[in-house]
């Protein structure tokens, strides 16, 4: 991901905004990985977010150096959910997975200083578009404005 921008939800964004303030002045191995993600961040409203999109709470289908597939669920800490089944935003594959688009890849350098390129195959499930679906809005692009004019509110009595 060198020049690719990521696609974060608000909320997503603020939550690494957090983890990087926590973070400076140290040599957290995080803090590369945080700065890149933040810098070329396009943020949108949870409601306007891609479905091929992973977010916190998506679960996704992921590879690292072409390995076999592995299954996740990405979460801001891994207590949320049984062992093995989460991916905690506080590491370093969790991080990577954030923002991307399915189709994308992140490659960052592992706590051995070997390259890893996380590839995102597929989001099986996206809070977000799980909540539009049971709001009965398949596109957010076509949804109808929640905006109600009334006319004449300007005129005085």
């Amino acid at each position: 991901m060198s020049n690719q921008t990521c696609t974060l939800t608000n909320r997503d964004f603020t939550t690494l905004e957090f983890m990087r303030a926590r973070c400076r002045g140290t040599e957290d191995p995080l803090a590369p990985i945080l700065k890149r993600k933040i810098d070329t961040a396009r943020v949108v409203f949870q409601s306007d977010v891609p479905a091929h999109v992973a977010t916190i709470n998506s679960r996704v289908i992921f590879r690292v150096n072409g390995s076999a597939s592995d299954t996740r669920v990405i979460s801001k800490d891994g207590s949320a959910y049984p062992v093995g089944i989460s991916l905690p935003v506080t590491t370093a594959r969790g991080l990577a997975l954030i923002g991307l688009a399915e189709g994308q890849a992140f490659i960052l350098l592992n706590q051995e200083g070997c390259e890893e390129r996380i590839f995102l195959e597929k989001v099986l499930y996206q809070p977000e578009a799980a909540r539009r679906k049971r709001q009965g809005v398949e596109n957010p692009a076509r949804a109808k404005p929640t905006l109600k004019l009334v006319h004449g509110s300007l005129d005085t009595p």
